[in-house]
């Protein structure tokens, strides 16, 4: 049976786009702000929305995020919060949102209590980037019973074999990055992603997005020349912590104009 992510990502290529993935954090600048501000995202051209609940050692977000995240948690921010912050953007949009969590905060609350609470409000799965498939049994199990996506991340650094686990068992789409993430080096960047593509849709990968250093539109066109769709993160996070729901509104929609993929001309 076909996710309502995979739907949306399906859709966005039938359009002649690639999708937009938009992450921000739950919680910041407070959870009713982060609730307006995921809507405006949805309404703003992204095809796929990607929460994040605030954690104290966010090893893979850089500075801008981590900004976000340590105001939310000051703010006193609890997980039952994020599943608030889910039904309430879910009853607002028809746009899918995945929740990017580390693993931690899932083990806290218990990993099948986690899967049905986030499947009750409205959650389409877990983006999961500390726990690799062979290591999330309980978790596969959990996301089987409750129709929860997997998305687990590839890097260029995956083996073949690693890679193959990862197209096997990831639904919604195989998160892609690249482990070199400044804008100076995009050049890299994007020969890096598009190996790693490449490499995932000779092991059956469906559908493969790529995030990390994607922060402008013509990133975006880049990448969705190549892949499936664009996760952009710092760029939003930074227009709604400098502009507020109007400045992340109009950066979403300068991000979406990305997503057109040229026709191809004999």
């Amino acid at each position: 049976m076909i996710s309502a992510v995979e739907k949306a990502i399906d859709a966005a290529r039938a359009d002649g786009r690639g999708a937009f993935v938009g992450y921000l954090p739950v919680g910041y600048p407070d959870l009713a702000t982060s609730i307006e501000a995921a809507v405006a995202l949805a309404e703003n051209g992204a095809d796929v929305l990607e929460l994040g609940p605030p954690y104290s050692d966010p090893v893979m977000d850089g500075p801008i995020i981590q900004e976000a995240t340590n105001a939310a948690l000051e703010a006193g921010f609890r997980t039952p919060d994020l599943f608030t912050a889910l039904r309430e953007i879910t009853a607002r949009t028809d746009v899918p949102v995945l929740v990017m969590t580390y693993w931690n905060l899932v083990v806290q609350y218990g990993v099948e209590r986690y899967a049905r609470d986030l499947a009750a409000a409205g959650g389409a799965g877990l983006i999961t980037p500390d726990i690799t498939p062979d290591s999330a049994e309980e978790w596969i199990r959990a996301s089987e019973e409750f129709g929860l996506d997997r998305v687990f991340l590839a890097a260029p650094t995956s083996s073949d074999e690693r890679l193959r686990m990862i197209a096997e068992v990831s639904t919604g789409f195989v998160y892609t990055v690249s482990t070199m993430g400044i804008t100076g080096e995009r050049a890299e960047l994007d020969a890096a992603a598009r190996s790693v593509v490449e490499r995932l849709r000779a092991h059956g990968a469906e559908r493969a997005c790529v995030g990390i250093g994607v922060t402008t539109a013509a990133h975006v066109e880049s990448v969705v020349s190549y892949a499936d769709g664009a996760i952009v993160g710092t760029a939003l996070v930074r227009a709604l912590r400098d502009g507020g729901i109007d400045g992340l509104a109009a950066k979403a929609r300068e991000l979406a104009a990305g997503t057109r993929i040229p026709a191809v001309t004999d």
